[in-house]
């Protein structure tokens, strides 16, 4: 492990140096830092995936509940992601330019500013729980445990701010291996928790034996604590690590202000905004996708939520080579390494398509197989292993979208593809979709998914060039 993980350094210190870099070690060094990160984006739907199941098991109620608000747990997770790549960013620009003591500086002022903004969002979220089911069109079966869902995930907001912030910050050093193994022991708690959380006390038979199984049979309530829970050890841990362990960017020993300066702020804010926009854009068009979902149905809701946890399994991977690109490109940026700039983003945008692709075929003819594991309601197994045959198809350029976003993300420019991923997301899904939906029902809505995934990956193509091509005649503008 130490020698993985000298190699991945040395390779590293070939951009910080601005030494030469052989082809095969660009490849080595984008498969070094891809595997962790897609193991870790894994581990995380992973999570999301064990809930799903065992609440799954509950009943269609219980999964429609959480499928009902999931949009909106995303909109929150998507702005306190993009509240910590506004400052991880600009410590891999630093990381690169090798100025140590700025980088550290940095994230001693995101602490404070990420932190407050995790309470804020905490606040918020709170605050529109007793509604936010009722606002969304949802049945009143399954409101009053939909709103107890989101309140639970809400007051855990700040935890999970510092466990993203310290794991963008590791990975912004080129520690994929940490985040990635933190990663998984909280998908292993989530799972403990949640056997105890959501089920009641019932008996196990068990190699000849009987005895009482303990739980607290909290149902759906169990499911966000247990994920809340999770979140609690794995972000301590995480935070530890980063402060007082990581190679780079401990901060035991050192004097420091801890308060944002103007310039940090201003920098953080011209990447975060965009991208906070983008996301909150994009998820409100996720919200109003459910919308659309919501008047088909309990049965449409409950196969949509699987649906979209099932095909994560896909996308992940995609979402994990885009770290490696933003790590990559953005260290190779602050360097002012053009060469390998342009290099690392051809070399990850092509990785993701690959991976995507493959996942893609699985996805399409292991569908029945996924949803089975997911829910026993055949109606909604059925409904959800067709949405994803259709959504199979739009893998690869998919994937070419999320790599270039965190090719752009790495250089710090982050307006323009906002727009693109806001234009793309409003004005062609869900057009489409609402166009859609009441001829084919939930087909439609994914059906045009499909179809703007593809478009999206297209333009986000057509821009990497562009960008790539203004790169090698000085830097673009966002």
């Amino acid at each position: 492990m130490n020698i993985d993980k000298n190699k991945t350094d040395y390779l590293l210190s070939l951009i910080r140096g601005g030494k030469p870099m052989t082809a095969s070690q660009q490849a080595a060094l984008v498969l070094r830092l891809s595997g962790p990160a897609v193991m870790a984006q894994l581990s995380s739907i992973i999570m999301q995936y064990i809930d799903a199941t065992m609440v799954g098991s509950l009943g269609a109620n219980a999964s429609a509940s959480i499928g009902l608000v999931s949009t909106t747990t995303w909109l929150f997770g998507g702005l306190i992601s993009a509240v910590s790549v506004g400052f991880s960013v600009q410590v891999a620009h630093s990381i690169g330019a090798g100025d140590f003591v700025k980088a550290r500086a940095i994230l001693r002022q995101s602490l404070i500013s990420a932190g407050v903004f995790g309470m804020v969002a905490a606040v918020i979220g709170i605050a529109i729980s007793g509604h936010l089911p009722y606002w969304l069109g949802g049945d009143a079966a399954i409101c009053a445990d939909s709103s107890a869902y989101f309140l639970i995930y809400a007051s855990f907001l700040p935890l999970f701010q510092m466990y993203v912030l310290s794991g963008g910050m590791l990975r912004s050093s080129g520690n994929m291996r940490i985040p990635s193994i933190l990663s998984i022991l909280m998908c292993l708690l989530d799972v403990v928790f949640n056997f105890f959380l959501i089920f009641p006390s019932r008996e196990i038979n068990m190699f000849g034996a009987s005895f009482t199984m303990p739980g607290a049979g909290l149902g759906v309530e169990g499911a966000a604590w247990g994920t809340g829970l999770a979140e609690l050890v794995v972000a301590v841990f995480l935070l530890a690590y980063l402060c007082t362990r990581s190679k780079d960017l401990k901060l035991v020993g050192e004097r420091g202000s801890f308060m944002p300066t103007a310039k940090t702020l201003r920098n953080a804010l011209k990447i975060s905004l965009p991208m906070g926009i983008e996301r909150a854009v994009m998820c409100g068009a996720q919200i109003m996708s459910t919308v659309i979902v919501a008047p088909l149905g309990i049965v449409a809701i409950a196969a949509n939520s699987f649906a979209i946890t099932a095909e994560s399994l896909c996308y992940m991977p995609g979402y994990g080579v885009a770290d490696a690109a933003t790590t990559l490109v953005g260290q190779s940026y602050g360097a002012g390494r053009k060469d390998l700039t342009e290099r690392f983003a051809t070399i990850t945008v092509s990785l993701g398509m690959a991976v995507m692709g493959l996942m893609g075929v699985v996805l399409y003819f292991g569908a029945p197989y996924i949803m089975s594991t997911l829910t026993p309601v055949e109606e909604i197994l059925t409904l959800g292993a067709e949405v994803l045959r259709i959504e199979a198809f739009a893998e690869p350029m998919f994937a070419a979208a999320i790599v270039c976003y965190g090719v752009f993300v790495g250089m710090g420019n982050t307006l323009v593809p906002s727009l693109m991923n806001f234009f793309s997301m409003w004005a062609v899904r869900l057009t489409l979709a609402a166009s859609l939906a009441p001829m084919m029902g939930l087909r439609g809505v994914w059906l045009a998914m499909c179809i703007e995934l593809c478009f999206r990956g297209v333009i986000f193509l057509i821009r990497l060039v562009m960008v790539l091509r203004k790169e090698r005649y000085g830097n673009p503008g966002n």
